[in-house]
């Protein structure tokens, strides 16, 4: 999944009418679910509404983690991954169908950068950086054997997923939060509620904007982790994401390693670098940022410009030793959702 280099920054309210005149009122929430943070603010004409339709959206996301984790053993994906190299096709809900679907088309559109069944390289990973040791060149090699999305098999017609490959492990951590968040924002919809931002731990959608604004103030938040933003972003029926490692590295024999796997190794980034996207939906927006942080700046700006046009994206990456030297690459359509003067504090 991607990390949390996203602040917000929310307006203060603004005088706003519900659909039946009573005034809209500001409501925030927060969650500890699919092990992050999640925070739901919301516009609604009365406490009684917001819980409501907030307490339906965590709940959505709560079901959709029994659907999609890798880390509880009893989830559905992991059921499925039990089955892995039999050859058997699987019946699978309609959620687990439809991320997947979207992993697998974005796998074959990115050639691997984007991989759903990176699992055995991931898990291998995370080893490797609570012990702060390469893995094992015989072990990572086994690993990678159970590696590729071609191993994964879809039947639309049958709603079924195969796992061809022996000890395959799905992982869709670089998705799974932005369809949450986009499924979640969907049920404060039914409930009544048109202007709502969800924010996963970074992964941020918002629907309409706050009363009275032209939308939700979103800062970036620069390379280094304790570092002061300098973009700021007004969005509405939108999402961003960052992917990078300011939050999540390690360094091992003199070299700083992302969490971040690229497929193709098996080991974490190299490159200090982050990606912000912003895309129609937080799946896209969550996927792709994935995507384009492993293909890096010029290939992977020419290759969302080409299979995504309707999402924009900043690039930003280190140049060298010196903390202060970056490079920034950016589609030309990411400064239209720019402001100024500079947001305010959340």
């Amino acid at each position: 999944m991607s990390q949390a280099l996203l602040s917000i920054a929310l307006t203060a309210a603004l005088a706003g009418l519900s659909a039946n005149g009573a005034p809209l009122q500001r409501y925030a929430f927060s969650e500890m679910l699919m092990g992050m943070r999640f925070r739901i603010v919301v516009y609604a004409p009365d406490e009684q509404s917001a819980n409501r339709g907030v307490t339906a959206a965590f709940q959505r996301i709560l079901d959709l983690n029994a659907v999609c984790s890798d880390y509880d053993a009893d989830s559905e994906l992991n059921r499925l991954c039990a089955t892995a190299g039999t050859g058997r096709p699987v019946a699978i809900s309609q959620d687990l169908f439809r991320i997947l679907t979207a992993s697998q088309q974005l796998a074959k559109a990115s050639d691997g950068a984007f991989d759903p069944t990176v699992g055995p390289l991931t898990r291998l990973w995370r080893r490797s950086r609570k012990n702060r040791r390469l893995p094992d060149a015989a072990v990572l090699s086994q690993a990678r054997q159970a590696v590729g999305w071609q191993g994964l098999s879809l039947d639309q017609e049958r709603q079924t997923a195969t796992l061809k490959l022996p000890k395959m492990q799905l992982d869709l951590g670089g998705i799974a939060v932005g369809f949450a968040i986009d499924e979640a924002l969907q049920v404060l919809k039914e409930h009544g509620i048109e202007s709502a931002l969800i924010d996963g731990s970074g992964d941020i959608g918002v629907s309409g904007p706050p009363p009275g604004e032209p939308g939700w103030r979103i800062s970036v938040a620069p390379l280094d982790a304790d570092g002061t933003p300098s973009r700021h972003l007004v969005l509405h029926h939108a999402a961003v994401t960052t992917s990078g490692d300011a939050f999540q590295f390690v360094e091992i024999e003199g070299v700083r390693y992302s969490h971040i796997v690229d497929p193709a190794t098996g080991l974490g980034l190299t490159t200090r670098s982050s990606v912000t996207i912003i895309a129609p939906t937080c799946l896209m927006a969550d996927s792709h940022a994935t995507a384009v942080c492993v293909m890096g700046s010029e290939r992977g700006l020419a290759w969302l410009k080409k299979n995504a046009p309707q999402a924009d994206a900043l690039f930003v990456a280190a140049k060298g030793q010196d903390p202060e030297a970056v490079a920034v690459t950016e589609t030309p359509g990411f400064a239209r959702y720019e402001m100024t003067p500079q947001c305010p504090s959340p």
